[in-house]
This record gives C-alpha cells, structure tokens and sequence, in this order.
C-alpha cells in the first residue's frame, strides 16, 4: 500500500480538515455540567454522522448508563491486526470565562494557534485520527489494518460508565491493540513515545462544626471556624518537605526502573523554565527530580477549597460548613482505591472533635497503566517517529491521567499506545486552551506512516503478556 498518497491527500484536503475541526468545537460538549447534556447529544449526532460519512460500519452509540460512547468499524484486512482508535469527544467546562482572550467555543486562528475549549484536548488529535483512516478509505479504498473507533464522553469525568461499557460490548469491542489520539508529545523539539501515564481517583468531603452560620461578634473566638478547621486539616495531609503525610499513601508504589530514571533524565528539560512559565516553584516529594516527580510518584493535591461568605463586600460571621476536592495520582503497583481511601480515613482520624467530616462523592479512579518498552507498539512508534525527525525518541511516562488504558488492559487484555499531537503548554483545563495548526499536517502524516508499519507485525505480536 502506498500511503504517499494518503499523505498527499491529506496535505490537499487541510483547510477542510480545520473546518470540520471547527465545526466540531463549536458544539460546547462539557460532560461534567448536566445543563450541557443537549451538546453532548450534539456531538455523538455529529460524530455518527461523521463515522458513516467516511465510510466505516456497524456506527452506533454503546450505553453504559452516562455519556454513551460513538462507535463504528472498518473490517476489510483479513488476517491484519485489528486497532481500536480511541478518542473522546467531551470536554472541561470553559470556566473561569472573563479569562478568555476568545470565546472559548467559537474557534479563533491566532499566529498559527486554533484557540478554543477542548483544541488540544483533545479534539485537534481526535481529528487528526478521524481524517486518516477517512483518507486510507477515500484514497485506496481500505486501511492496512481493521480499524475499530470508539470516541468517549466521559474522559473528563473520570470515565464512570466506562467500564459498564466495556462489560456490556466485549465482545464487540475484541482487538489486537489500542491507538489513543488522547496523550499528546512531550515537546515539540525532541521525539517522544508515551510508554505509560499515572492513575487517579477523587474525593471530596464536607466538614460541619455547628447547624447554622454563626455572627462573628457573638461567637467569634468561642467556637471551632470550619474554614479554620478544614484548612488545619488538609494541611495535615502533607510534611512540610512536600511529602505526603497519609498511612498507607505510597503503598505498592512500584520504585522508578532504571530505565525510566534514564529516559527521564535524557528528555530534555529547563526546570527553572519550568516553574518561572507558570509563576510557580518547586516542591514535592524530596529525593526526586521535579520531572520524576511529576510522571514517575504519586500525588496527592486539593483541587478546591470553600465555605463561608464569598460575595462582595464583607460578611462577619463565622461558617459551620466547608468544602474540599482532593485528587490523587498513583503509579504502578498502586491500587487507586486503597490509596484514596487511605486519604479518607487520614482525614477522619484527623478531624477535630466536636466536628463532623461527610463524603459527598468518591470516585476510585483508574490505575497507573505502562506500556512494555519493546512492545510492537512502540517498535511502530519508534521506525515512524526515527524516520521523521531523524532522532531517536525518548521514552516518557505522562503525568495526567488516561483512565481508558489501565481499563481496556485490565478488561479486555489489550495494551494502548497514546499518540497524541497536542503539546504540554496548550492551556488545557485552562482558559485560552489552543492548539498549534501544524500540528495537524504533522499529524495527520505521522498517523498514515503508523498504521501502515503497524500492518508488518502479526496481530499475535501485539499479546505479549
């Protein structure tokens, strides 16, 4: 198969490959927020529409009981491997929206950047993927190899349904491996393949210390505060080194290989560059660089903290209730739940007396997944990303999350490689989220040259254990 063609056409057809980006963008799919659930809707008829229009078949939506998932398949390469395609179709809400330089869902070009809530994150990569199978089709008439694409709608929530999913079409869903436009590069200079990315899981808790808010000048300095009380308490969770204070937080937590600690060190990396682009500074688990701590340990951090009187102007009271989100990061070895539940009970054998400490949502999360370093995948990866830049990638671990990897490993026995062209300084979760245009033929190309170095290896080669 000459997939120079499908270069070729891909290259022609990119001013069109934006505007179905755009129009894609346009439909505000935010899963966390239920008054946005006409959007959701929105998209899966867009992207069905879209999966038919290629050319792909069986296209249906797979209901797990939350966000279905849009799905469709391509089965003409008998005796190739068979990949599922991953993306996902939802996004962060565009909060805080005074911060926008753009309105966040109608995509604006600004000096080579397509700005706009979920570019990078991850519909700029899911278009990509979309537009080569679709030029394989249009081009040649067939891929290289079986193509199955699932598009998510709840990878920003944490995947809730995704596992009823999986369980309700396994058998529907049977494949040799999986290629995920979620997980972007780690730079844009340096070639990088994601052998793997740190699991999670959220809490979030309510502290009570009396049944109503109370007047500051009557009973100010003679009753427990709980912001007072709740801020003593999520303080707790750390050393003053930055290490994690919980029982039983780094249990299991596998020690970074030799080789991990290598590939880390050899990617290049300015942490002074680091902190001084956000305004930060450094800070965590001692004993680690800030790049090991950030892809190869654990974390734990407080996403949000509240209570009281937040309006304008003064209130002068003394609040009986406060609210907290944690979230934590685990790697390998770890099991989500046992860690998060390891933060629950430090939080309640911390809290004071005469206080209450509620959950009010829990979430076990996913695992920490990893890719085997020689896994065909990754021999792939490595032979399209070589040939180029010229470079020989550097093996890298992401520090977010990606819940669908450790889930179809652990469900289905297949392993994922992300292949994701967004980069890490595109203001995901962030107002101003982009994503660079160029990363669109670079892409597109880099797709087209893996699938057909995927089509050498037998789809027996893709089990290794």
């Amino acid at each position: 198969m000459n997939e120079r063609h499908v270069i070729d056409h891909l290259d022609a057809r990119q001013p069109e490959i934006v505007d179905w980006l755009k129009a894609f963008l346009r439909i505000p799919s935010v899963s966390a927020d239920p008054s946005f659930a006409p959007h959701m809707h929105e998209a899966r008829r867009f992207l069905l529409e879209r999966l038919q229009r290629i050319g792909l078949s069986g296209v249906r939506l797979l209901d797990g009981g939350g966000e279905p998932a849009v799905y469709g398949e391509w089965n003409g390469a008998p005796g190739q491997p068979t990949l599922m395609v991953y993306g996902h179709y939802d996004v962060q809400p565009a909060d805080p929206l005074d911060q926008w330089h753009t309105p966040p869902f109608e995509p604006t070009e600004v000096g080579g950047r397509l700005y706009g809530r979920g570019t990078s994150d991850v519909k700029g990569s899911t278009a990509i993927a979309l537009e080569v199978i679709a030029s394989f089709l249009a081009v040649q008439g067939r891929c290289p190899v079986n193509i199955k694409v699932f598009l998510e709608g709840e990878e920003e929530t944490g995947s809730p349904s995704l596992r009823t999913i999986v369980e309700r079409h396994r058998a529907l869903l049977q494949a040799d491996a999986v290629l995920s436009a979620d997980g972007g590069r780690a730079s844009a200079d340096v070639p990088t393949i994601n052998t793997g990315a740190r699991g999670n899981a959220q809490l979030e808790v309510r502290l009570r210390t009396a049944h109503k808010d109370l007047h500051s000048g009557r009973y100010g300095g003679g009753v427990r505060n709980a912001l007072h009380e709740m801020a003593r308490l999520v303080a707790s969770l750390h050393h003053p080194d930055g290490g994690v204070a919980v029982k039983g937080f780094h249990d299991g937590a596998a020690s970074p290989t030799e080789r991990q600690r290598a590939d880390t060190a050899a990617f290049p990396y300015d942490e002074a560059a680091f902190f001084s682009d956000v305004g930060g500074s450094a800070h965590g688990e001692p004993g680690y660089t800030a790049r090991e701590r950030i892809t190869l340990r654990p974390a734990l951090d407080v996403n949000g903290l509240w209570g009281g009187y937040t309006g304008g102007g003064g209130k002068t009271i003394v609040p009986c209730e406060a609210q907290a989100k944690l979230t934590t990061r685990v790697v390998a070895g770890q099991d989500p739940r046992a860690v998060i539940h390891a933060v629950l009970h430090h939080l309640q054998r911390h809290c004071p007396p005469g206080c209450t400490l509620d959950v009010v949502a829990m979430n076990d999360g996913s695992p920490a997944s990893t890719l085997a370093p020689h896994h065909p995948l990754v021999s792939a990866a490595e032979a399209v990303l070589e040939r180029e830049s010229g470079l020989r990638p550097i093996h890298v671990r992401l520090g977010a999350s990606v819940p669908v990897t450790a889930i179809f490993k652990e469900m289905l026995g297949i392993d994922t490689l992300m292949f994701g062209f967004n980069l890490p300084d595109e203001d995901v979760h962030a107002p101003n989220e982009f994503f660079r245009l160029a990363s669109i033929r670079q892409g597109t190309r880099a797709w087209t040259l893996l699938l057909a170095e995927l089509a050498k290896h037998p789809p027996a080669s893709f089990h290794v254990g």
